[in-house]
């Protein structure tokens, strides 16, 4: 079944397109999202699609992807007015796309452990480089009135030197770089300080969304994080696979949440602030997430030892849970509980 005729999936997405987020803000907008094919850039066009379809936001959708005929089989769009897609690889020096938007989100990156250790050129490359080409391109569009998101990650905060539970918006932990794994964490943090940097110099307006561990039924099948291999045991009916003690605690996600904060940081947020995006029901030990998804697929939580390449990409952090309360005070909060969130996406991922 198509996730956009499954009465579960349009239930998501009604619930953010009515969840408080100022649409005025983007009416009369092209938004242009890059990443458009992965589990939160398929979300968010599928949201802005039916905004616009079913309640008249004057919106188009301007999305770009590394490969069209995957975006065809995940963007049922291609004959509609409101959408179009461009074939670019944002990390390439220069790139930029041909179509013009005011406002942009960017939110292409390589986001899983696997591909943080066998692709660790393009994981520094499209949070640096292909952010620079964004914002070059958002203010050569609109000049200082283009709005940009760059969606960051929890995982800019490092590990945690045993002196908070959460991390709020300043702290800053301990990392490595001179590790292989490194380079997603900290071409997080240098994409951060690119975006305060051109707004200094350049007078860009940028949000930048902190994201802490997302899953949700747009989730895609290539995808090794510990989270989503749950995820594919549970809905393949098989026993779910922990390759750790399970020690570790996260802050988790469901997707159409994180569409939702996201949205929310650039609606009512201020131009140049980072939040967090992240509720205290999605805070959970890893072992207790298997447990959990292991039980919503009719199995058990197995342990296995994970291979080299995997365990280049692991990140060392054993405590990383995010403090939302910046996001909070501007009323935003979660509309689903880890519970519902994950029955939701084993459910939806079963059907499609």
């Amino acid at each position: 079944m198509n996730r956009l005729e499954h009465p579960l999936y349009l239930e998501d997405l009604d619930a953010v397109a009515s969840c408080g987020i100022d649409w005025s803000a983007l009416d009369g907008s092209t938004v242009g999202i890059s990443g458009a094919t992965g589990m939160v850039g398929t979300f968010l066009v599928d949201l802005l699609m039916r905004k616009a379809h079913e309640d008249g936001l004057d919106v188009l959708v301007v999305a770009l992807g590394r490969n069209e005929a995957k975006a065809r089989e995940r963007l049922p769009y291609f004959d509609d007015p409101l959408f179009t897609f461009e074939e670019l690889d944002i990390s390439v020096p220069g790139a930029r796309p041909r179509a013009a938007a005011d406002v942009f989100v960017h939110l292409a990156s390589t986001t899983h452990p696997r591909a943080y250790a066998t692709q660790p050129i393009g994981t520094i490359t499209s949070n640096v480089v292909g952010l620079q080409n964004l914002l070059n391109y958002a203010l050569d569009c609109a000049g200082t009135s283009s709005r940009f998101v760059f969606a960051s990650s929890v995982e800019v905060y490092g590990e945690n030197r045993g002196d908070v539970d959460r991390f709020d918006e300043k702290y800053c932990g301990y990392l490595d770089c001179n590790t292989l794994r490194a380079g997603y964490p900290e071409s997080k943090r240098l994409g951060e300080a690119l975006c305060q940097a051109y707004a200094a110099e350049r007078g860009a307006k940028v949000w930048v969304p902190r994201l802490p561990r997302i899953y949700g039924p747009t989730l895609l099948p290539s995808d090794t994080k510990a989270l989503s291999q749950f995820l594919h045991k549970a809905v393949a009916g098989e026993n779910v696979v922990l390759k750790s003690e399970g020690t570790q605690e996260y802050s988790y996600l469901y997707v159409a949440d994180a569409v939702a904060g996201l949205l929310w940081v650039l609606t009512h947020g201020e131009a140049g602030m980072a939040y967090n995006v992240a509720d205290p029901s999605g805070d959970v030990r890893l072992r207790d997430l298997a447990a959990m998804i292991a039980r919503a697929g009719g199995g058990d939580v197995v342990f296995e030892l994970p291979d080299e390449v995997e365990r280049a990409g692991y990140s060392t952090a054993t405590k990383a849970l995010l403090d939302g309360l910046r996001l909070r005070e501007l009323g935003w909060k979660a509309l689903y509980d880890f519970p519902t969130g994950i029955a939701h996406t084993v459910e939806l991922l079963r059907a499609l």
